[in-house]
């Protein structure tokens, strides 16, 4: 790493394109927290940005594997070659320790998992581990950057005051600047895809967070008026998904006593410029979605129905498709407790490892309580035990005396499917993606019939 005098940006008065040129020379010394996902590629990014970055994660394995040049972070296009280069050129090096990466910092960036307690309320624990870290070793004219979700409110009432006391002082800048990245895309997203959000704690925070993220990023960077209100931008991103993805699967529970293709109605009324609904399916996953209206249902006294609501109906949605199976198996004159049924996909999205909240868990935890065997496919996963499921491979279903196959997540292995080979089955396609018509398979899709 860089022995070069370090320059702090915080309260620096100095003409802001020497303040830059600091920045992109290396004499901002970067740390970032947290080397999961999203953290690597941002470290990867700062590090490429401005050749002087450390990298924390109490991971040992994960350290010593960076460190190495390796990548960790699988199915992310350019990361592996940019990781590799970034340490290779001294520009980017990690530590299991976070408090001797605040030491040699000055500019903190965090982006560390914000789970949900079995109460449905934020766990901040691991945010407040770091930040006394960071504390102990911020110096004066410091910067710490927050990306990871948290609920509004955080940076100023507990973060500001917490970093205060552990570092002794208060001058120092905290700034929110949400995370917008997906997996499989996150370099893409990083570096531009979408505008950069900042919004700091005070004015002189928000300056130095839009300068440092003017050169991260080749998008806009849109500063809001304080750290609250962008904190209430990346949970209103996600609140706004899910209460759509509810009205839509709401909908499509509609589809059999309407007589209508809900799907074809959604897909019109949305070339009316003022309509975008989403689309239905078997339930909502992933580490966002279902876990950040629980940042406003329960961190606010101000009830939140409509959130509730919404959160109901998209929980309710691995239900609804294991009754229509059920029903769809009655019509055939079969039973649940008698039949063979594979789910194809367990992960939340197409192309991605992440199963949290994965519909397909309370999928097969229904069926075979209602006695079916229950078989996954699925080529992102290594194991489906803890889903109560057996995992065979996608060649495996052929030699399989299934019953009825549940597609939960379209990854695009399933389009090399050929339904040709299996005798007539009852198919619940939860994402609108096979096209059997021309089979002899019992066909029902959500939102469609």
């Amino acid at each position: 790493m860089s022995l070069r005098e370090v320059v702090r940006l915080y309260g620096n008065d100095a003409p802001e394109a020497d303040q830059r040129e600091a920045f992109l020379s290396g004499r901002v010394p970067v740390a970032v927290y947290g080397l999961g996902k999203m953290g690597l590629p941002l470290a990867a990014v700062y590090a490429d940005v401005s050749g002087n970055v450390v990298g924390a994660d109490v991971d040992p394995a994960v350290v010593e594997a960076v460190n190495a040049g390796e990548c960790h972070v699988e199915r992310e296009p350019g990361l592996p070659e940019l990781v590799a280069e970034s340490v290779k050129c001294g520009a980017f090096e990690t530590t299991d320790d976070p408090a001797e990466a605040a030491e040699r910092a000055a500019v903190h960036v965090v982006i560390v998992p914000t789970p949900i307690t079995d109460e449905r309320e934020a766990d901040l624990s691991i945010l407040r581990s770091v930040a006394e870290d960071i504390g102990n070793g911020l110096d004066p004219g410091d910067l710490v950057v927050v990306e990871c979700t948290v609920p509004p409110r955080t940076c100023e009432d507990l973060l500001e005051p917490l970093l205060a006391e552990a570092a002794g002082h208060d001058e120092f800048g905290l700034a929110f600047c949400p995370e917008r990245t997906s997996s499989g895309r996150a370099l893409e997203d990083i570096r531009g895809a979408y505008p950069k959000v900042v919004g700091g704690v005070d004015e002189e925070a928000t300056r130095v967070a839009e300068l440092v993220y003017g050169e991260i990023t080749d998008n806009d960077v849109l500063a809001v008026s304080d750290a609250t209100t962008a904190e209430a931008v990346k949970v209103f991103e996600g609140l706004y998904r899910d209460v759509n993805i509810a009205l839509a699967n709401e909908l499509a529970t509609l589809t059999d006593e309407m007589g209508i293709d809900v799907n074809e109605a959604i897909e019109t009324a949305n070339t009316q410029p003022f309509c975008e609904i989403h689309s239905p399916g078997p339930g909502v996953g992933g580490h966002c979605i279902p876990y950040y209206p629980y940042f406003v249902i329960n961190g606010f006294e101000t009830e939140s129905p409509l959130l509730e609501t919404a959160r109901e109906v998209n929980d309710s949605m691995p239900e609804f498709t294991v009754e229509t199976l059920t029903r769809e198996l009655d019509a055939e004159g079969k039973s649940p407790e008698e039949t063979t049924v594979a789910i194809l996909g367990l992960t939340y999205r197409p192309g991605v490892e992440e199963t949290r909240a994965t519909p397909a868990g309370p999928i097969a935890e229904r069926l075979s309580a209602l006695g079916a065997s229950v078989l996954a496919v699925d080529p992102m996963v290594n194991d489906a035990e803890r889903f109560g499921a057996r995992l065979i491979s996608q060649h495996e279903i052929y030699g399989r005396d299934l019953d009825a196959i549940v597609l939960v997540t379209p990854h695009g292995e399933f389009d090399h499917i050929e339904w040709e080979r299996f005798d007539p089955l009852v198919v619940v396609d939860g994402r609108q993606s096979l096209d059997l018509a021309e089979t002899d398979h019992r066909v029902y899709t959500i939102g469609s019939g």
